[in-house]
């Protein structure tokens, strides 16, 4: 089956038809660095993530962008409430994030340009929209780009630009000629952080500084852009407005959005409480439940992160890792030696159908039956483990030992090691015959969320 992806532009699945044979140029919206990440920032993350390995599992030669926000409205903002400079707050940031990055298995891009690098193809690019007509410097300093030039806005997000204009306010201290118009290039106020322009000392404006890396790094044209589900507008349609009239070509042929992250049904805002760093999830959860539980849902699905998906997630691993926990030895299968696999068939028909990552697991599930059913069959057993692990790998799960992972506890969970000594207590009470002790402890820990499996062979145990 060919890739079909769905085009946010164009509404609808299509098949996917690189620019250059074997080759996709890819760049995504990174992350504004003036805060922590967020479970939101972690679903589009993980998303192209799983996006890029499994593209580079089919062979495909993939170079993936993605940003950094280095200089912004709210970077500036923090910084000053923390009375530091704002490379030393972004720079802490970006330290942050790839901390988070690490822990949830995300691999990092191959061009991570960050906005502060790129002021001179900024102000390149503004100049060529000021000498098509497309932008005009104000006299409050700014540079704003005209949307009424630009017959395709709102292509995109669906905005009737006459919608827009009806429902737009023009402030005070504004010197637009439409209050449709955008900054490309901010004025400086006194004692604010600035870069010398022809049009005053200044900072770029957010849009045009994807505008400007995208180029840089992938060219006018290039395959797949991504993003979250918050920026088809006004972000990536502002960016199309600038781009394609400066550029005079098409900027993107595929526009990719993944889906928001609801809590508890509602939408994730600090105002209500409910928003959740990734790192303060991961004090609580193992990486490998957050990371699938972001993957068990469609890449363009909203997920609801509550408490019982958790634990609905790490019930789904402990399927896979039950299944693997006598084959930690296994090396994943080579992907080539996979080519008649009936399951792995139906996961890559998944993947190539938009990245279809649901019914990729429902394929690796029909194998873990097929894996437990069969352990008559050491052979067999180890092949379908190994198949197992390597589609573990294109997603970016079962990177744990099977063990490790299923005697982990969640924060204020019984420790491994008092499970140990309960365990060794037992033994010794059966040895003693003082069976009631040993039914006690079996109890305790059944009460803890400890389940026992005794066997010729000793006692293992596992989290509930």
């Amino acid at each position: 089956m060919a890739l079909q992806i769905y085009n946010t532009l164009t509404r609808k699945k299509e098949t996917f038809k690189p620019l250059q044979p074997g080759k996709i140029a890819l760049y995504v919206c990174g992350i504004t660095v003036y805060d922590y990440c967020h479970v939101g920032h972690g679903r589009v993350l993980v998303a192209f993530d799983v996006i890029t390995r499994f593209l580079r599992s089919q062979g495909w030669a993939v170079d993936y962008v993605r940003n950094i926000t280095d200089i912004d409205d709210k970077i500036l903002k923090r910084a000053d409430e923390r009375k530091v400079p704002y490379e030393e707050l972004t720079e802490y940031f970006i330290d942050a994030m790839r901390e988070d990055e690490a822990r949830l298995g995300i691999a990092r891009p191959d061009q991570e340009p960050r906005a502060t690098a790129h002021i001179d193809d900024i102000l390149a690019l503004v100049n060529t929209l000021i000498e098509k007509g497309y932008a005009y410097a104000a006299s409050n300093g700014d540079v704003y780009y005209r949307v009424k030039r630009f017959a395709h806005y709102g292509q995109l997000s669906g905005m009737n630009p006459e919608e827009l204009l009806a429902g737009a306010r023009i402030g005070v201290d504004e010197a637009k000629e439409d209050p449709r118009d955008f900054a490309l290039w901010k004025g400086a106020k006194p004692g604010e952080v600035a870069w010398d322009s022809p049009w005053g000392a200044g900072r770029p404006g957010w849009h045009i500084e994807c505008s400007a890396m995208s180029k840089c790094c992938l060219g006018n044209t290039f395959d797949i852009h991504g993003g979250g589900p918050d920026l088809p507008f006004p972000h990536h349609e502002n960016e199309i407005a600038q781009s394609e009239a400066a550029n005079g070509c098409t900027y993107v042929n595929y526009w990719m959005h993944a889906g928001a992250v609801r809590v508890d049904g509602e939408k994730m805002s600090k105002s209500l409480g409910n928003f959740f760093t990734i790192r303060d999830v991961l004090e609580k959860y193992h990486p490998e439940v957050v990371r699938f539980l972001l993957v068990g849902s469609h890449y363009r699905s909203p997920i609801n992160y509550a408490e019982d998906s958790l634990i609905e997630a790490r019930t789904g691993l402990e399927r896979f890792y039950g299944a693997l926990r006598d084959y930690a030895d296994v090396e994943p299968a080579p992907l080539e030696a996979l080519a008649s696999n009936p399951h792995y068939q139906q996961f890559v028909a998944a993947m190539n159908d938009d990245f279809n990552t649901r019914v990729a697991l429902a394929a690796m599930y029909d194998l873990v039956r097929e894996l437990n059913a069969g352990k008559g069959d050491p052979a067999k057993s180890r092949a379908d483990a190994a198949a197992l692990k390597a589609m573990g790998n294109i997603l970016g799960i079962l990177q744990a030992d099977p063990v490790a992972f299923l005697q982990a506890g969640e924060q204020g969970a019984i420790s491994a090691d008092a499970i140990e000594q309960l365990l060794a207590e037992r033994v010794q009470a059966k040895a003693d015959k003082n069976y009631a002790r040993a039914d006690e402890i079996r109890a305790y820990l059944i009460e803890q969320g400890v389940e026992l499996e005794d066997s010729r062979g000793g006692t293992t145990w596992r989290r509930a």
